[in-house]
């Protein structure tokens, strides 16, 4: 008799008693430990060294002090708008008063012609739907009184004036929002710029930080003797001027003093009130009184001198008179880098007061620590 019971399939046993299917063949079980191998072997980025992280951070502080002149430019633009704004908007509630007083001169003319009997012209202009089609009526406009025509006249140079002062609030509301518009993409590209900056050196360890701080007083003490070098050279000159007979310059890289006049009075004035800020934080877009970035600090300083300086370090450099570094005197503003994206004030013997970046304070700095880009004589 035929059976009819299905074949076992054929199991192996393992040394360790688990039991394994035979279909599981041994090129799959090479496919498998491949892939663990590939896995395991896959290359990992290798780790920055501090010199590469010092150099991404500095360059991401470089773009969000660009990022914030940019915000400093359309902010000083919105704000300008806002006060245009509110002007113009001022000026058509008086023009809207004005208009109202006309417009009930001309409904007591109406009342008081209607109780006498007859629509006149008074009353006719009142009650159009189209004042301009009444206004086009000149035999109408005849039978008017003086005064009646007068109040009729400043009705319409009001009607006028009120129409142009709405145009140009649209305007300037459109120009409002626009400069609102690059006002918040500034502020979130300095915002991002600064966050890839704190998250680059929250991954260093102690000892990496550490490493990171030499180089920083590596980088400050070869700027100092920088200065301290054009110091010597520039009073090696001043003293040679002085043997020739061509009398005393003043206020060169390294001697650091002051013309005589308004001018020096001004610059010392500025420099008294930025040596003042002297540790307070930088903040990017601020003006002080409790924390300021670069050319915020350079604004105020000036301010506290009677002079008037641009919010930006794009338009500051435009203001005054261009020196070179030789001829640098206390007061004068040095730019940075070939985007003008950083100021200082030059304070005498290759250094300058400025607000650096953020995390630090205003504090006194050589101006060889950046590249300069050019400087000028405000006043």
């Amino acid at each position: 008799m035929a059976s009819h019971r299905k074949p076992r399939t054929s199991v192996l046993t393992s040394p360790g008693g688990r039991r394994t299917a035979a279909g599981l063949t041994s090129a799959a079980l090479a496919s498998v430990t491949l892939l663990s191998q590939s896995a395991d072997a896959a290359p990992r980025a290798p780790r920055p060294t501090i010199e590469e992280v010092k150099q991404k951070v500095d360059g991401l502080y470089r773009q969000a002090e660009v990022a914030t002149q940019k915000y400093n430019a359309a902010k000083e633009r919105a704000d300008h708008q806002r006060t245009t704004v509110d002007g113009l908007l001022d000026a058509a509630a008086k023009r809207a008063q004005k208009m109202n007083d006309t417009r009930r001169e001309l409904g007591t003319f109406a009342s008081a012609q209607y109780r006498t009997g007859g629509m006149n012209p008074t009353a006719q202009l009142m009650l159009a739907k189209d004042p301009q089609q009444f206004f086009d009526r000149s035999h109408l406009m005849e039978r008017l009184t003086s005064r009646q025509q007068q109040a009729v006249s400043d009705y319409q140079e009001q009607a006028a004036a009120a129409a142009r002062q709405r145009a140009e609030a649209g305007r300037s509301l459109e120009r409002l929002q626009s400069s609102q518009a690059s006002l918040k993409a500034s502020k979130q590209s300095v915002q991002q710029k600064l966050a890839e900056a704190r998250q680059l050196l929250s991954r260093l360890t102690a000892q990496e930080k550490a490493r990171l701080a030499e180089l920083e007083r590596q980088k400050e003490a070869a700027a100092k003797r920088k200065a301290e070098e054009e110091a010597r050279r520039q009073q090696e000159r001043e003293r040679q001027r002085q043997q020739d007979g061509g009398g005393t310059a003043g206020g060169g890289t390294g001697g650091g003093g002051t013309t005589g006049g308004t001018q020096s009075t001004k610059a010392e004035q500025a420099l008294a009130f930025a040596r003042a800020q002297i540790g307070k934080p930088y903040v990017w877009g601020a003006t002080g009184p409790s924390s300021y970035d670069c050319s915020g600090l350079t604004q105020a300083a000036w301010k506290a001198a009677g002079v008037d300086l641009p919010r930006t370090t794009w338009d500051q450099v435009k203001v005054g008179q261009r020196v070179a570094t030789s001829n640098l005197q206390p007061g004068d503003l040095v730019f940075f880098f070939d985007d003008i994206s950083h100021v200082g004030m030059y304070i005498g013997g290759g250094k300058m007061i400025h607000a650096p970046h953020p995390g630090a304070n205003v504090r006194e700095e050589s101006i060889y620590y950046m590249p300069i880009y050019g400087s000028v004589r405000p006043g």
